[in-house]
């Protein structure tokens, strides 16, 4: 049995579980809500249940119908399971089915017996042997280093979430026993009081709230009645610190919130700023001065812009996490980044930009601890003070100016990628004596040619020359 394998189940199905759950309470209630224990789009549950009945019923034999029956009474003993533990973390019912027909006490019924059991012999009989055709094409080692950094940010997140739920609990608890002492009597500046002390108690964290928002029995069974009869509706506290919240869409400044726009000039400025951090550190490293791009046309290192998209896309709404928790899922999402665009580049374009073969407790040569530290300072300066900085400068452009320019910078760094994607391919056809077969060849030929690539790439070499360095051999 490939545990890797096994892992890539997990991953994919609590994914695609995840899907499910949000997509059904989207029309169920109108409203999408993250349903699941964890912040991150995994629903662990799906995941788990999944890869139990693969390894059971694999070996059992190719018959749909067992699979259906056996999938159907296993996972529905799992819900159970499942159902008790987190009632008990949460101090309320994760589901309740007491109220639907043909249930089963309160976490099992027969329609989603059912539904269980067609979820089996499609994972069994038909996701899983899909999946192993796609797998079987990742490198095993890109594999393991995917499935066990997805594993790692599961843990991380199912940590905070139970210390969320944890602290509310008990937040909660202080709560009532104050609004008890004063039940005899209430004024209205307690009331009040009370009242602001519970919107807070929601609103005042971002994990809170999504734990809320997942479990909203956590809210309403939560607090004493003669408090939350008085409360029609909670509101989020905005995150000043990030962004404004606008009612109409007339009002929304340019780039409002955390869309494509603002994402793509975020790219632009973390590519901008990897390129100031590298040209400022070549003279430490190399001991004379080097003009370190990632593109032909301008200074823009994309595996920094990538990086700082990333960043902003899992930790813009985490910035009330400590500076040590921003540090180390900063260190590790850039470190993953790091080591895939690597492996990305070597595989489609052949060639290598940067090997940490030397260092110790380094990964392929593709990233490396001290790397990981450095990109953990990055993302949290990154997320305490760059990007807030950058969001509302970059809101205050004005909205058509600003939607021109961002289209026109799309189409050139579009143009500005396949340039130099071509460059880099006929740098390495001239070092292998071939001679130019077009005029898009000769073209390239004489714009870009040798000295001026090894000026703007000077540490890029073909994959085929770092084995040679490497091993001391040819390759090939």
């Amino acid at each position: 049995m490939n545990w890797v394998n096994c892992l890539w189940y997990f991953l994919i199905m609590s994914f695609l579980g995840w899907i499910f759950s949000c997509s059904h309470s989207y029309f169920s209630e109108k409203k999408f809500y993250n349903k699941g224990f964890l912040t991150l789009p995994f629903c662990p549950a799906y995941g788990v249940s999944g890869v139990i009945c693969y390894l059971v019923f694999e070996h059992i034999g190719s018959n749909p119908l067992i699979t259906f029956v056996g999938s159907a009474l296993l996972i529905s003993l799992l819900s159970l399971i499942l159902g008790i533990v987190l009632e008990k973390i949460l101090a309320c019912k994760p589901w309740d089915y007491s109220h639907t027909k043909l249930s089963i006490g309160s976490y099992i019924s027969v329609p989603n017996s059912i539904m269980l059991g067609i979820y089996g012999v499609f994972t069994v009989h038909m996701l899983i042997p899909l999946l192993n055709t796609g797998l079987a094409l990742i490198p095993h080692t890109v594999s393991v280093i995917i499935c066990l950094s997805l594993c790692g940010v599961m843990v991380i997140d199912a940590i905070l979430s139970l210390i969320t739920v944890i602290r509310l609990r008990r937040r909660v608890k202080r709560l009532k026993i104050e609004a008890v002492r004063e039940e005899t009597g209430l004024s209205p500046e307690k009331t009040e009081e009370l009242t602001k002390n519970y919107n807070m108690l929601f609103t005042n964290s971002m994990l809170r709230k999504r734990m809320v928002n997942a479990y909203p029995e956590l809210k309403s069974s939560a607090y004493v009645k003669m408090i939350s009869d008085k409360l029609t509706e909670i509101k989020a506290e905005n995150i000043k610190q990030y962004e404004l919240v606008y009612e109409n869409k007339e009002d929304r400044p340019f780039a409002s919130g955390l869309c494509l726009e603002k994402l793509f000039i975020l790219f632009l400025i973390g590519s901008f700023i990897g390129t100031c951090i590298e040209t400022i550190y070549a003279p430490f490293a190399e001991g004379h001065f080097e003009l370190r791009v990632g593109m032909v046309y301008g200074p823009f290192i994309p595996v920094y812009g990538g990086g700082a998209v990333l960043l902003t896309l899992v930790l813009y709404k985490l910035y009330k996490l400590s500076d040590i928790a921003l540090f180390i899922l900063s260190a590790f999402l850039g470190a993953f980044f790091e080591y895939m665009s690597s492996w990305f580049q070597e595989t489609f374009l052949g060639t290598v930009s940067w090997d940490y073969s030397d260092m110790p407790l380094n990964i392929n040569g593709r990233t490396s601890l001290m790397y990981a530290f450095i990109w953990g300072f990055l993302g949290l300066v990154w997320v305490r003070y760059l990007y807030p900085f950058a969001s509302k400068w970059i809101e205050k452009i004005p909205k058509k100016p600003g939607s021109v320019v961002t289209a026109f910078l799309t189409l050139f760094m579009i143009y500005n990628a396949l340039v130099t994607v071509f460059s880099i391919a006929r740098w390495d056809a001239r070092s292998n004596n071939i001679p130019p077969q077009n005029s898009i060849d000769r073209y390239l030929d004489e714009k870009f040619n040798d000295d001026r690539m090894e000026l703007l790439f000077p540490h890029m070499r073909d994959s085929a020359d770092l084995t040679e360095l490497k091993t001391g051999k040819k390759s090939g």
